[in-house]
Parts: C-alpha cells; sequence; structure tokens
C-alpha cells in the first residue's frame, strides 16, 4: 500500500510538472472504528475508511487549495483536481509575505507508530475489553456510556520542489468510559490510550471507577462555598489545560497575532512553577509523534518550559514566513507533549485519597466545556465533572456538585503549584470529527495547586 500511495503522488507530481504548476500534495488515509455504549449497550458500531488529498497550487505570493475525497483509482480525479487548484491559484489575492514550499532533500517513511495488533482489534475484543473494565459495577439504575473508537492513520506528502517524500503509518485507540445514574444525575468517568495492543489495560479503568462508585454511593452530598480551594486535578484535567496552551501560550503565531499570553520578552525568563518542566517530546510513542515535520525538518526534544523558565516559541512554517521567525519543526499535525512529574507517590485515585493532608483538597477529575475567556492574559473558564470529591483534612471525603473555575494558566501553573505525582499517565486528547489525528500527552497522574478561585458552585448534579 505503501508503494502504491507514493507512486500515485509521483504521477500527480510528474502530471503537475508537465502542466507547468507549481503544487504541494497532502495525502490523508484513515481506516477507522467506532463502538458506542449508551444506557449499557451498544448504540453505534460503524466503521469507514476514507481517502483525502488536498492539493496546493502556488503562483509566486498566490497559493490556494481545493481537497477531494477520493481515492487511489481515481486518477483522473484527482488530476482534475490539480487543473481546479492551478486554475484557482490565479485568482487568489497575494499573501504579504513569501511562503515556502517544501522541497524535501531525501524520502523519509516512519512506520514505527503502526501495530498490526492494534489495527486488527475486532468489536469481540473490544466488547471484552469493556466488561471487564466495568464488570459488577452497572445496575438499573447505574448504566454505561462511552466509546472505543480506534484506526489506523497514513500521512504522505510529496511537492513539485523535489521528487523525494514523507511518509507515516500509525495505529491508534482512545477509550472512555462513563457510568450515570438515572435518577440521582451524577456521572463517573475513566479512560485510556493506546499506541500498541499492550497499551490497553481495563484493570485501571474498572479501579478508578469502582473507587469513584464507592464514594458517591456512600459519602454526604454538598454545594461548596466560592472561594480559595487547594485543587487536585488529575491527568485529564491537567492534559486539558496544557493542550490550550498550544493556542494561548507558545504559539508563535498566536503571540505576534496578540493571541498569548507570552512575549518576548518572556523568554529565557521564570513564568511558572519551577515544578513545571514541558518538552515537546517526538520521541515518546505514546503521543503518536511526527519525527519529521511537513516541512521535512527533523523533530527532536524542544523545551517549552524548563523549570518554570520559558524556552521559546514554536513556529510552523507558514508563521515563521510571515513574520520573519525561524520555524522550528512544528508544521505537524499535534505536538508531542510531555510534562514530567516530580515528587509525590500517588498513581491512582486511591493512592491519592489515602495520602495524609495538611488541608482540605478538592479533586477535579475532568474540565467541562472549557473556553478561553481572555487570551492575552491566559484567562480559561471550565467546570468540573465526572467525579469530583473533596478529600477533607480530617481524612473524610465528601461528594461536591459541580463547580467552575475561570484562572489564568499562568497562575494554574505558576508559583502556587504545591506538588506534581511522579507515576505518569497518558491522556489522548484526539478529536472524533474531521480527518483522524490520534492525540495524546504523557502527564503526572496529579497536580496539587494552592489557592485557587473557585467562582461558582452548583447546588445540585
Amino acid at each position: 500500500m505503501k508503494e502504491r500511495i507514493l507512486d500515485t503522488l509521483g504521477e500527480l507530481r510528474r502530471y503537475a510538472l508537465d502542466k507547468g504548476y507549481e503544487v504541494s500534495l497532502f495525502y490523508h488515509e484513515e481506516d477507522s472504528a467506532l463502538m458506542r455504549f449508551a444506557n449499557s449497550a451498544i448504540s453505534l458500531n460503524t466503521s469507514e475508511r476514507l481517502v483525502r488529498l488536498e492539493i496546493t497550487a502556488h503562483a509566486g505570493r498566490r497559493r490556494a487549495s481545493t481537497g477531494l475525497i477520493t481515492d487511489l483509482g481515481k486518477m483522473d480525479e484527482m488530476k482534475q483536481g490539480v487543473d481546479t487548484a492551478a486554475d484557482m491559484v490565479q485568482h487568489a489575492m497575494p499573501l504579504d509575505y513569501d511562503p515556502t514550499i517544501a522541497a524535501f532533500e531525501a524520502d523519509f517513511a516512519d512506520e514505527s507508530n503502526h501495530d498490526p495488533a492494534l489495527a486488527a482489534m475486532g468489536n469481540a475484543d473490544k466488547l471484552a475489553f469493556y466488561n471487564q473494565a466495568v464488570k459488577g459495577l452497572e445496575t438499573e439504575e447505574l448504566k454505561l456510556s462511552g466509546i472505543f473508537n480506534s484506526g489506523t492513520n497514513t500521512v504522505a506528502a510529496m511537492t513539485t520542489r523535489s521528487p523525494h517524500s514523507l511518509y507515516f503509518g500509525a495505529s491508534d485507540a482512545q477509550v472512555s468510559t462513563v457510568l450515570a445514574h438515572a435518577t440521582e444525575k451524577w456521572e463517573i468517568s475513566s479512560g485510556g490510550s493506546a499506541q500498541q495492543r499492550p497499551d490497553l489495560d481495563p484493570a485501571p479503568i474498572h479501579e478508578e471507577l469502582s473507587f469513584l462508585l464507592e464514594r458517591f454511593r456512600r459519602e454526604p452530598r454538598q454545594q461548596l462555598p466560592t472561594g480559595a480551594y487547594d485543587i487536585v486535578f488529575s491527568s485529564t484535567a491537567i492534559g486539558q489545560m496544557v493542550a490550550i496552551m498550544n493556542w494561548i501560550v507558545f504559539s508563535g503565531g498566536s503571540y505576534k497575532r496578540g493571541f498569548s499570553c507570552l512575549n518576548e520578552e518572556h523568554v529565557g525568563k521564570k513564568v511558572l512553577s519551577d515544578k513545571f518542566t514541558l518538552v515537546d517530546d517526538p520521541t515518546r510513542r505514546e503521543t503518536f509523534p511526527f519525527r519529521r515535520d511537513l516541512m521535512g525538518m527533523e523533530r527532536k526534544p524542544f523545551p517549552l518550559f524548563e523549570k518554570g523558565v520559558f524556552k521559546g516559541f514554536t513556529w510552523l512554517q507558514d508563521d515563521a514566513d510571515e513574520f520573519g521567525a525561524k520555524p522550528t519543526g512544528h508544521t505537524v499535525m499535534h505536538k508531542s507533549l510531555v510534562l514530567q512529574g516530580d515528587s509525590m507517590k500517588a498513581g491512582s485515585l486511591a493512592e491519592l485519597a489515602a495520602l495524609p493532608r495538611d488541608n482540605d483538597l478538592l479533586y477535579i477529575p475532568h474540565l467541562h466545556y472549557m473556553n478561553i475567556v481572555n487570551p492575552s492574559k491566559g484567562v480559561i473558564t471550565a467546570s468540573a465533572r465526572f467525579g469530583a470529591l473533596l478529600l477533607k483534612k480530617d481524612g473524610s471525603i465528601v461528594v461536591p456538585f459541580n463547580v467552575r473555575m475561570t484562572q489564568s494558566l499562568l497562575d494554574v501553573f505558576g508559583d502556587k503549584v504545591a506538588w506534581l505525582a511522579e507515576p505518569t499517565r497518558v491522556y489522548n486528547s484526539s478529536a472524533s470529527y474531521g480527518a483522524r489525528n490520534p492525540t495524546a500527552l504523557v502527564l503526572p497522574a496529579f497536580m496539587r495547586v494552592n489557592g485557587l478561585e473557585i467562582s461558582h458552585s452548583n447546588p445540585s448534579f
């Protein structure tokens, strides 16, 4: 299949050259499967194979793109797409900068992130995974929902500037599991991520759901007063906040457009906690990495924050062209973000709850409907969901109703950070819509931040 894909791109390249066109070709193929649960039954079980071809034509400072849902056997259709892009570019408004067109110096192919065993995982195995993950937990009132999203992803690129190509193949799986009470309206959740078949383990999911279920069944419920709390975030909540940093913290293009809370004066200065070290690390297979970017640049570990010191912005090639910056190898579909753990020995929710406490701790496992309030200040807002707990100083536990947090990421990850857990987890942030783009972050299992404000507290679930 790899040879056929690259031969197809090569033929389209030759067609464009014969016509006198300057084009870039981007090929994306996915073989996706989705098993969805609702009311403790399979509500959807579907699969699809899609081939997308994006063709960008260039003419000096003009460029225009067209996209096709196509098939490798439809060469005439794809050539027509090349003609369409070439016609469109003649009518495009010119940019005010000179865009770079990739000229790959050598062929590069990476299929190390593809696991045939994960790719071939069938419906029976997926159902067996879920049955183990929720064994003995479902009741007439407590129903299972969730998704098992898995597939393979193939990406390839070629341009008229060079006969060489890029090729990437990856397999992935994303699991979410929710138990919802029909009458009391609370929900608890756990999940998992896999790049290889052995990554899938239902035991931690069952353990976490069992712990939460016991708390929600027997502990008192409470509407929390608003105000300052010492908060422990799960790896999921940490990942949701770190992911949004892509847009409003360390993107060079966002900074230049006034959509970032950092600027060039912050480079080399301590702006976050000395416990905060964040790296874009394409050596971590759990993150479905790109080891070359789509311009052909080799990608190595790229420090973003080192003990709270901001090391520098990431630059897409096009943003670098527009603003006169140096590209950093980040013209990719996603980064491979890794937040280093610290010294706290807590890898599970049960271990967290067993730790001695010097204060009440509000545990937030999931941030729901996160949105940006003020990008120039790094302010986001989100509400807690899926199993928040108040771990009391005296050792008892209370189940709080949902609360809302509106905070700057500079405060959340700033000097108020008390500790990060040493064990790490993989948080899968892949979206289920659009072209398949498996994405995951490696994060501490937990992070404690002291004195964060809760701005709103619900009176019920």
